[in-house]
């Protein structure tokens, strides 16, 4: 397929495989691959990847998206929280992945999901993420919504994008947590590692979190995080942003990540949403997981 894109002020001196890859949500390698094929062209001309683009010009691109695989059910263990006929409520254990990806094709909760409902997932997503409405990394653990039917699936993403989609967390972060407040800073993928995500005013969208601290020990704050938006990573981007990492965050968090977690401390406790089809008000509940739990004692004994 053919794509044109016109820089604008956020493009303004910005590499052109930057911004491309940002364009066509794909990875900076896959893109320098496309100009140095002589597919990318800059006003009309062919350009190199290191090109620094001013705003009005045009670039335009032959593009093949990668052809995704289809998933395949696999019988892995659910823990369902919620079900009927429209959509399910799962608790998703740490380490799962959501859906198939580059890495990762399989065991994830997609494939697991297929198995479970026989086929009988919204399609709205496509083939490698049928009934997902929203996501969480593979090392979060906790709830998750899952559409059964594009109407489900239609209702919730509603309810999502007009911020009246209940999503409460529960995290440990690194020092000592303010007894409350909200962090509002724009999120937006970080221009020289496409696989983060930071506090930026270039190519981003507006994030909300509120949080509220529970119990503080000697270096830790064990809190309550509530999303009123849900940008990708984003309490582990705003924590960081308000030098109150996530603890194991491996990404985000503090270098070497705090030892006893295998991932970020984050757990999905609540869901709270009405439901798409009967207009009832459901709010599903998700215990702390051990491994929380565990990590919680030990650093109660910290001095």
């Amino acid at each position: 397929m053919h794509r044109t894109f016109t820089a604008d002020e956020s493009a303004d001196g910005e590499r052109l495989d930057v911004m491309l890859a940002g364009w066509l949500e794909q990875s900076r390698s896959h893109v320098q691959g496309l100009v140095k094929a002589g597919k990318v062209t800059v006003n009309g001309k062919t350009a190199v990847c290191s090109r620094l683009l001013r705003i009005g010009d045009t670039v335009h691109c032959i593009y093949t998206p990668p052809q995704e695989p289809s998933a395949k059910p696999e019988a892995v263990p659910l823990d369902i929280r919620y079900e009927d006929a429209h959509l399910l409520v799962v608790n998703k254990p740490q380490g799962m992945v959501v859906h198939p990806a580059p890495g990762n094709p399989n065991g994830t909760l997609v494939n697991a999901l297929l198995h479970h409902c026989k086929g009988q997932l919204s399609g709205i997503n496509g083939i490698l993420r049928p009934g997902i409405v929203h996501r969480i990394d593979k090392d979060t653990s906790g709830l998750l919504a899952i559409a059964k039917t594009d109407a489900a699936h239609s209702g919730l993403a509603a309810q999502i994008a007009a911020h009246d989609f209940l999503r409460e967390y529960r995290t440990v972060v690194h020092g000592a947590l303010p007894p409350r407040g909200t962090i509002e800073a724009p999120i937006g993928r970080h221009q020289t590692d496409r696989k983060k995500m930071t506090v930026t005013e270039k190519n981003s969208k507006t994030a909300v979190t509120h949080y509220e601290c529970l119990e503080q020990t000697a270096k830790f704050s064990y809190a309550r995080v509530r999303l009123e938006t849900g940008r990708t990573h984003q309490i582990r981007v705003h924590m960081a942003h308000i030098h109150h990492p996530v603890a194991g965050d491996p990404v985000y968090g503090a270098q070497p990540p705090a030892a006893g977690l295998a991932g970020q401390c984050l757990h999905a406790a609540v869901l709270g949403f009405r439901h798409p089809i009967t207009q009832e008000w459901l709010q599903i509940q998700a215990e702390l997981p051990p491994w929380f739990e565990a990590f919680l004692v030990s650093c109660r004994h910290q001095t």
